[in-house]
């Protein structure tokens, strides 16, 4: 009778466990899908997406309009714009989705400004 019911309750034991088992990662999956759609309801919300800039001149206004038209003309590829950030204003071009992109266009402009740097902003 030890033997039978040993027979018996190991498969039954088993059934059961895989049983819980399963259900436990059904409900982790849930967990976890609900948690995506959550992600992905908040960046919907809040778009603040990291961009890279180069910044090629820092200073006064009068010098950042100057850089900004030699440099369109050296690189018409890109766009230059001034910001003023008190006391200062600023030549940057690009929205580089990528630290690399950014850097390869560094690269580029590198040998005609000297001083221009990449830089991290969310827009």
């Amino acid at each position: 009778m030890n033997k039978l019911s040993t027979r018996t309750i190991m498969p039954l034991f088993f059934a059961i466990f895989l049983s819980i088992a399963n259900s436990y990662a059904q409900s982790e999956n849930d967990k976890i899908n609900t948690l995506i759609e959550q992600k992905k309801a908040f960046n919907k919300t809040n778009k603040n997406i990291i961009v890279f800039k180069i910044q090629i001149y820092n200073g006064n206004e009068t010098q950042a309009y100057a850089v900004q038209r030699s440099f369109e003309a050296d690189f018409p590829e890109y766009r230059a714009k001034i910001k003023y950030d008190t006391p200062e204003f600023k030549t940057r071009f690009g929205n580089f989705r990528t630290r690399l992109e950014a850097d390869r266009a560094l690269n580029a402009i590198k040998v005609k400004y000297a001083g221009a740097i990449v830089l991290e902003e969310k827009i």
